[in-house]
């Protein structure tokens, strides 16, 4: 006996719509995992969920992978099925260049989810002195063009910290950072350097005049060596500040926070970069964490919607939550109620910002 054919169209329906999410008939079977890449800072914090959500439910544990912000943020908008990823981790916002690829791949309904704060770490061994700095001398250490004597700009020509300031001592610069794909990276151009930059008043003002010379100006990491690109992996840069006592690295407040035996966080501009000083905005080098929904996924992959309750829950990352354990700076109560609504009900992402 045949089906009737009002279920026969429903079923056809059914099928229709699996096949344009990429997902085919037997989509559950396909993955039945969710798929998480992006951000090495957030990517401790992810996984710390990823595991306590596998524990304390009927869903397998998600896959987490660290790519970085601008590469997992490119696989997330690469298309919608079971090939690509869920949801992106992101130590940044997204930018509106990401969002228009997101939309030419068909990736046009996002959830954003912000889950904190983080301070950008310029730190050190243990072993080292404590080196005080400023935004002014970051600049100066690690731009890729600085003013010279009489204003113009020259090549960096600074190769110990002495020769940024007499103040500081006759060390060769070495900084151990991220590569371009991090979203830790961007946040250093944006917030460190061009914080520094904007101390030189001729600098400041090009802002207005020429925007796009003026982010060329200060948001360029010089490429000769005294910037040393350590990859995604924060965790290998603090091993490495251990064996190199001149070194300075660059990273999350969390890797600082959980590796506190090894390395120590130098001052910014007088602040010291603590928790308090983070969540108050005292810190000047510090950013907000994000992570991205496919809502088109949310109905098809098993597990995002719980998942990304137990992410915005209050026992997670709540002021006493196990994430702020781990280092995370949680937002203040009624934003991460806010944020917590939002997310529930896959607000829709309105970009409003310049890229």
């Amino acid at each position: 006996m045949t089906g009737s054919p009002n279920r026969t169209r429903v079923s056809l329906a059914l099928l229709g719509a699996a096949t344009l999410l990429g997902l085919a008939p037997s989509a559950a079977s396909a993955r039945d995992q969710i798929r998480i890449v992006g951000s090495s800072t957030v990517y401790p914090f992810s996984t710390v969920v990823a595991e306590e959500f596998g524990r304390n439910t009927k869903f397998k544990t998600p896959i987490v992978e660290s790519t970085g912000t601008g590469g997992g943020l490119k696989l997330f908008c690469s298309g919608v099925g079971v090939s690509h990823p869920d949801l992106a981790n992101a130590s940044r916002r997204i930018k509106e260049s990401e969002v228009e690829l997101c939309a030419t791949n068909g990736v046009s309904d996002i959830t954003e989810v912000m889950i904190g704060f983080d301070g950008i770490v310029l730190a050190s061994s243990r072993k080292a002195k404590p080196m005080p700095l400023t935004l002014r001398q970051v600049f100066l250490a690690v731009a890729k063009d600085v003013p010279g004597p009489d204003g113009t700009l020259v090549a960096n020509p600074n190769r110990t910290w002495k020769d940024v300031d007499p103040a500081l001592p006759d060390v060769k610069i070495e900084m151990l950072g991220p590569p371009p794909t991090s979203g830790t990276r961007d946040a250093f151009n944006e917030l460190a350097l061009e914080g520094g930059c904007k101390t030189f008043p001729e600098l400041a003002a090009l802002e207005a005049m020429d925007k796009d010379r003026y982010k060329q100006i200060c948001r360029s990491v010089r490429e000769d060596g005294a910037y040393i690109e350590a990859g995604e992996n924060d965790n290998l840069i603090v091993q490495k500040l251990a064996a190199n006592p001149d070194a300075l690295g660059v990273f999350g407040y969390s890797f600082l926070d959980q590796n506190a035996d090894v390395v120590q966080g130098n001052t910014i501009d007088g602040v010291q970069p603590t928790f308090d000083n983070i969540s108050s905005g005292k810190y000047p080098v510090s950013r907000s964490l994000y992570f991205y929904v496919k809502n088109a996924h949310a109905g098809s992959i098993p597990g995002i919607n719980e998942f990304i309750a137990e992410f915005t829950s209050e026992k997670a990352y709540g002021e006493f939550g196990y994430l702020t354990d781990k280092g995370l700076i949680p937002s203040l109560g009624p934003e991460r109620e806010r944020y917590r609504a939002d997310a529930a009900a896959l607000k829709k992402l309105e970009l409003d910002q310049e890229d």
